[in-house]
């Protein structure tokens, strides 16, 4: 074993505090530990670097040269060493009350007066928002990497536990001038004949089996219409090519589409659910839960 490789903390601070007080018996009794502790350490320490420290040859202990040239290597190691613990504490207590929720990349109007609530009822709650596709929110909460997570159209998740948030009613989209579109609120009984446009299950399997469910509940099936591409441009397609219709769930407004209506689906109810780890709920995720519970009106 080379000399200095197990020079320990410890070992600095008893030298360090002989150097200050003058004395080992000084020293131990700063430290709340008895002398020989302190000299053994010491003696240690000058065997480990290869030199002696104290003079101990008059009734005064004294640094030697060396010790007096390694005092102040000594002290900024202490000094490193205590900086390395106060982050440490720093990380553990930003840990321990921030709050890492993931969400859909548009979190909808639901989300920010729960969060603004929960600003009011826990101030020293953080949360951390991670703007992600569902599949990874739920990898995220699993791994430990997110606290809890907004999913929807979901019925269960291996090895996390759902948890009932609000409910809203599924949005159909479909050409303003259309007929259906003088309706407030659209049964979809009514939409039969209308081609229906739908991504693929490839693309979204969630949403396209929830609507399929729901048209079959319905007792119809509605004419695949042209492909889904994505919102903003079907929303287009539907505004000014042949008359048909789409169906999504509400994440905030709709996107402005002129020429395009969007009506709540009668009886098409989508539920955000906070999925989180099995178990009791963390503070944080009961502050959330407490705070979400006030903004709406589904008790959790």
């Amino acid at each position: 074993m080379k000399r200095g490789e197990c020079v320990e903390i410890r070992q600095l601070t008893y030298f360090v505090m002989v150097a200050d007080t003058g004395g080992f018996g000084r020293a131990a009794e700063s430290l709340g530990i008895v002398q020989p502790a302190v000299s053994q350490q010491v003696a240690r320490l000058e065997r480990e670097l290869g030199v002696r420290l104290f003079d101990r040859s008059t009734r005064h202990v004294r640094l030697t040269e060396a010790g007096e040239r390694l005092l102040g290597e000594a002290r900024a190691v202490l000094a490193a060493a205590e900086r390395v613990r106060r982050v440490a504490r720093t990380v553990a207590d930003e840990a321990a009350i921030t709050l890492r929720l993931g969400t859909s990349r548009v979190p909808g109007d639901r989300l920010y007066p729960m969060l603004e609530e929960l600003a009011v009822a826990a101030p020293g709650v953080r949360v951390k928002l991670s703007k992600i596709g569902p599949q990874e929110r739920l990898r995220g909460v699993r791994t430990g990497e997110l606290d809890a997570a907004t999913v929807q159209i979901i019925d269960s998740a291996e090895g996390l536990e759902l948890i009932p948030l609000w409910s809203e009613p599924m949005l159909a989209a479909l050409p303003g001038g259309h007929p259906l579109a003088a309706e407030p609120v659209l049964r979809l009984a009514k939409l039969a004949d209308l081609p229906l446009r739908l991504p693929t299950r490839e693309d979204d399997a969630a949403l396209h089996d929830f609507v399929k469910d729901a048209c079959r509940k319905a007792g119809i099936a509605p004419p695949e219409g042209p492909p889904f591409t994505n919102l903003p441009d079907t929303l287009l397609c539907i505004a000014v090519n042949t008359p048909s219709w789409t169906a999504f769930y509400p994440t905030g407004d709709p996107p402005p589409a002129k020429s395009v209506a969007y009506r709540p689906l009668d009886g098409v109810w989508v539920t955000t659910y906070l999925a989180v780890p099995p178990g009791p709920p963390t503070p944080q995720i009961r502050r959330l839960l407490d705070a979400c519970a006030k903004v709406t009106s589904i008790p959790v």
